[in-house]
């Protein structure tokens, strides 16, 4: 049995993974998910789609936010969830996902991906980070989908936008705005798809 601390994902993503991963379910076969925690994400896409493999990126070590989690147990739930070690598509890589992306940058075969999903560090300049790389290793055709548009680390009026993913979606955006085609999202969620 699963076993998950949070709603995050039913909250915040589960709509736009249903109306817009769903009917791509025979097209896409390969995907990244940036910050895993504890596999809620990474759980729907083994249930619902047919990818060949997917590729989870996550340092568990957590963040500011996670100040107070032991962050080894929710590794350990993300392995119980996902069956992670008993075959299947789902591949793991327990670093930093700017080190993971370059490697896949840098390949010879120049590895391609259908869906990148973004839900790592909270930090805009990792996330500006990531969506840079993730948009070079993204086949045209694929979405690349971010969580946590509208999320801050304090209230609102109080928060600093460096601190929020805000400010890097909008940036990247900005500049890739000529490959870009916005999908219909929930507020919590930015997707677009890359032509």
């Amino acid at each position: 049995m699963r076993e998950f601390t949070n709603t995050w994902f039913q909250q915040t993503a589960e709509t736009n993974f249903i109306n817009n991963l769903l009917p791509k379910k025979a097209q896409f076969k390969k995907a990244i998910e940036i910050g895993c925690y504890e596999g809620q994400a990474t759980c729907w896409l083994l249930d619902h789609m047919a990818f060949d493999y997917i590729v989870g990126i996550d340092t568990w070590k957590g963040s500011v936010e996670h100040l107070g989690i032991k962050m080894q147990a929710v590794w350990e739930r993300f392995v119980r969830n996902t069956n992670y070690g008993q075959g299947g598509p789902l591949l793991v890589d327990v670093d930093e996902s700017v080190y993971k992306l370059t490697e896949y940058v840098q390949r010879k075969d120049y590895s391609r991906f259908d869906f990148i999903y973004v839900d790592g560090s909270h930090l805009a300049k990792d996330v500006l980070t990531d969506a840079v790389l993730a948009w070079q290793i993204l086949e045209p055709g694929g979405y690349l989908a971010f969580d946590d548009y509208t999320w801050t680390e304090k209230p609102r009026q109080e928060a600093n936008p460096l601190d929020n993913p805000r400010l890097a979606i909008d940036a990247f955006y900005t500049i890739f705005r000529r490959e870009a085609v916005i999908l219909p999202s929930t507020q919590h969620q930015f997707w677009l798809m890359k032509v």
